[in-house]
């Protein structure tokens, strides 16, 4: 009689996050910033169809890396639960919080009962009136949530690039710095040249979008197209 094959339960949980993480690892990363007027989404991404970054709601943004069907799967989630929300009570009730409540609860269900993990990891903001109302909220694989303040990095080499932006990331910066100092944190993921220099990326090869407290209509989200980014940027890119 043979012997059942056995594997732990560590195990299991342990081969599913290595997977998982190798899985977002092969993704370019995204860089999420408050600035003065709201928070800014810049993502290394020259596909002009298959977006990183998205509207969910009025005041709310999503932004992932990883394996795209599983995330857009997500965000679509995302954009129905927000509109089922401010349908049924007001729009005033759809919340980031609530939202990822859901995507933790959702992600953390993938992980535990199915065979494959999602390999993906989001962020989900919402601008306040004021910049101390901003709030984001970054989710792994496994469904865990982090309260993030002032930036967050998502992708295989986010510990690189959230090391050069916690020494030189200010607050209340005005949105064309903000998104030079995401483009520089990018650009030194380490994926440069053989001396380690920094990467040259080029507007054409960015998506970046903005919730912008100062719009006067209740949609904040915006989308800032290459043309517009050249103005931005120093000496045009």
């Amino acid at each position: 009689m043979s012997v059942p094959f056995y594997v732990s339960p560590e195990q299991i949980i342990k081969d599913k996050a290595d997977y998982a993480r190798k899985g977002i690892a092969r993704g370019r990363s995204v860089a999420v910033l408050q600035y003065r007027d709201g928070i800014v989404f810049v993502a290394e991404n020259p596909s002009r169809a298959l977006h990183k970054v998205s509207e969910i709601y009025d005041r709310i943004a999503f932004a992932a890396v990883g394996k795209y069907n599983e995330f857009e799967n997500l965000r679509v989630a995302g954009i129905r639960l927000a509109d089922l929300r401010g349908y049924s009570f007001d729009r005033r009730d759809v919340t980031v919080r609530n939202l990822a409540n859901a995507y933790a609860q959702t992600l953390g269900t993938i992980f535990t009962e199915t065979s494959k993990p999602y390999e993906v990891e989001i962020v989900v903001a919402e601008v306040g009136d004021q910049a101390s109302g901003d709030q984001m909220y970054r989710l792994t694989f496994d469904g865990s949530v982090a309260d993030e303040h002032g930036y967050v990095v998502m992708g295989g080499s986010a510990e690189v690039i959230s090391t050069s932006l916690e020494s030189t990331y200010e607050e209340d910066l005005e949105l064309g710095p903000a998104i030079v100092l995401a483009i520089d944190a990018l650009s030194s993921d380490g994926a440069g040249g053989e001396n380690g220099e920094p990467r040259q990326i080029t507007p054409a090869q960015l998506e970046v979008a903005v919730l912008d407290r100062t719009r006067t209509q209740s949609r904040k989200f915006k989308r800032l197209a290459a043309d517009r980014l050249v103005e931005l940027l120093p000496s045009g890119g």
